[in-house]
């Protein structure tokens, strides 16, 4: 019989709900055994760790520390992945302006990690109901027009019918395209990069659409795709939200090694109160079990 499979879990910042998620994700009946897991962060959160970057002083509020400590976190489980002593990692959530002050100038995990591992990448945001990729990630969005270039919408989809076909075993995934603009422009009333962009590359890449963003994530909801290509953060993010808060799971696509996440922030607001959800931790290490099963039938 084979060993069971090892995932990485980082604690996230130190000063939000990640070690307290964490915590009550592992308590879930039915993961101890199936997966062997190892803890990645700092001492001090109350959480035992297994692969230790450090102390995080009790009661601190250091966000500078935290973004140190929770960048030093990500950086290790990446090599545990890459040596294959893990076979998958599932992150908690981290603070961006932490992880700045903590001296790693990322936008967010999933920069980070294409930048570990020099490989490009694209964000899935997974539910039971709805898959949306961002073409575009976090960039204000005066800056997406000019972001979204052939090249992007291009690399996007084909990781994401690779994402779909390898780690969700989809062999022909249907995949739509989110159009840009109000009504898909509108034959060019609202713009003309629906046309003139998004267009050309859904028939070159074999995607449906551009449709427009009012009605192409019901149609994925009702079993019409198996994933929208969103061209802009918000625009995706909000459909996966109201679909399916709490149950979302953001998947990293084109890693060597699946890396999933909770579909929500540190909230440190309510840090430290033992009242964090942990449902979507719990569904972000299912996933992440699941793909790494998957790759190892």
């Amino acid at each position: 019989m084979s060993a069971p499979p090892a995932i990485a879990i980082t604690l996230g910042d130190p000063r939000g709900i990640g070690p307290e998620i964490v915590q009550k994700a592992l308590a879930t009946p039915g993961f101890a055994g199936a997966t062997r897991f190892v803890v990645v962060g700092p001492e001090g959160t109350g959480v035992p760790v297994n692969e230790s970057v450090g102390t995080w002083p009790s009661g601190s509020k250091d966000a500078a520390l935290a973004g140190r400590l929770a960048g030093l976190a990500i950086t290790r489980a990446v090599e545990l992945a890459r040596s294959g002593a893990v076979q998958g990692i599932v992150t908690a959530p981290i603070d961006k302006a932490a992880l700045l002050a903590g001296g790693y100038d990322h936008p967010g995990h999933t920069e980070m990690l294409e930048a570990l591992c020099g490989t490009p990448t694209a964000m899935m945001l997974a539910s039971p109901r709805l898959r949306v990729v961002l073409a575009t990630t976090h960039i204000a969005l005066r800056d997406v027009p000019g972001a979204l270039t052939p090249e992007v919408l291009e690399r996007t989809a084909r990781l994401t019918r690779a994402g779909l076909r390898d780690w969700f075993g989809i062999a022909e995934p249907r995949i739509a395209l989110c159009a840009l603009n109000p009504h898909a422009g509108d034959q060019g009333r609202f713009g003309r990069e629906d046309d003139t962009l998004l267009a050309p590359v859904a028939r070159a890449a074999r995607l449906s659409g551009p449709f427009p963003a009012d009605t192409v994530f019901v149609r994925a909801m009702r079993g019409e795709f198996d994933a929208v290509i969103a061209p802009y953060h918000d625009v995706g993010m909000t459909a996966i939200k109201v679909a399916s808060f709490g149950e979302g799971v953001n998947v990293t696509l084109g890693l060597p090694f699946p890396r999933t996440s909770p579909d929500h922030g540190t909230a440190l607001d309510i840090a430290g109160k033992g009242i964090a959800d942990p449902s979507s931790m719990v569904a972000a290490i299912v996933t992440c079990r699941a793909i790494v099963e998957r790759l190892r039938a």
